[in-house]
């Protein structure tokens, strides 16, 4: 097999995917989700969850389980590895949050493979594949963690202290009031790590024709940028213009000299 040189991975098409790499297995560093939560047991502060790509939470997890004791509302069950919380025996089963890590190194794996492939042909096929393959990863992992959340939100605990609580599905992104608690929920750091990675493969991807380096990127970013704001500027107009107060309409100025 025949591996590139140190040249072609600075390279745009071969670098960026190496880069991306490192920023799928950093992303799994910080949480992925994170919910602020407003209730009255709590009237001076704001309880904060943080979540992670495993089986983890921090912040004020306890206080938040308290909480969702009463409507019967609990954190899933990883099913395959403990948690580093207290798992209920009515909550839901959602093994397959035990394989975010591997969906995170998987992807970074076959940037790393598609950065070493042998050829310019396989490369650009490559690169296409990465592409296509990690964004719909990353989509797949959203619908299921929406689709479970729709789960526990509608396997209420009938035996929950708080009764004639209806089911509900948390969003992943927004604000929902459950009885008298409100949750707000947002992205991570972790997420944004992760479309910082994606969207260096897509740099990849759209410089998959061109031998283009690393060092290159930002003159050619403002280059580009330069050449729109000056075709902004430049464009005439052949739009009839008005002179003066009375409205008349004028025709576009000629230069003839």
């Amino acid at each position: 097999m025949r591996w590139p040189s140190w040249d072609e991975f600075l390279e745009l098409r071969r670098g960026l995917p190496v880069l991306a790499a490192v920023l799928f297995v950093a992303a799994l560093a910080f949480p992925m989700w994170e919910i602020a939560v407003d209730a009255v047991q709590y009237p001076e502060k704001t309880l904060r969850l943080q979540l992670y790509a495993y089986p983890r939470i921090t912040g004020d997890y306890v206080e938040m389980a308290r909480l969702n004791h009463y409507v019967g509302f609990y954190y899933p069950d990883p099913v395959l590895i403990e948690p580093n919380f207290e798992v209920n025996p009515k909550a839901i089963d959602v093994p397959e949050w035990t394989l975010g890590p591997v969906a995170f190194v998987a992807v970074a794996a076959l940037s790393v493979f598609v950065a070493v492939a042998p050829t310019v042909a396989k490369l650009k096929r490559g690169l296409t594949y990465q592409f296509v393959g990690t964004v719909a990863v990353f989509a797949i992992m959203l619908v299921d963690i929406q689709a479970r959340l729709w789960q526990a939100g509608h396997t209420l605990d009938p035996a929950a202290p708080m009764m004639g609580v209806e089911g509900f599905t948390p969003p992943i992104i927004g604000s929902y009031q459950v009885a008298n608690i409100t949750s707000y929920s947002t992205f991570g750091p972790g997420v944004g790590v992760a479309g910082a990675a994606i969207a260096l493969l897509a740099v990849a991807f759209y410089y998959r024709n061109t031998a283009a380096h690393l060092t290159d990127l930002p003159g050619r970013v403002a280059s580009r940028l330069g050449i729109r704001r000056g075709e902004e500027r430049e464009a005439p107009t052949d739009e009839p213009h008005t002179d003066g107060d009375d409205g008349v309409s004028v025709p576009p100025t000629v230069d003839r000299s």
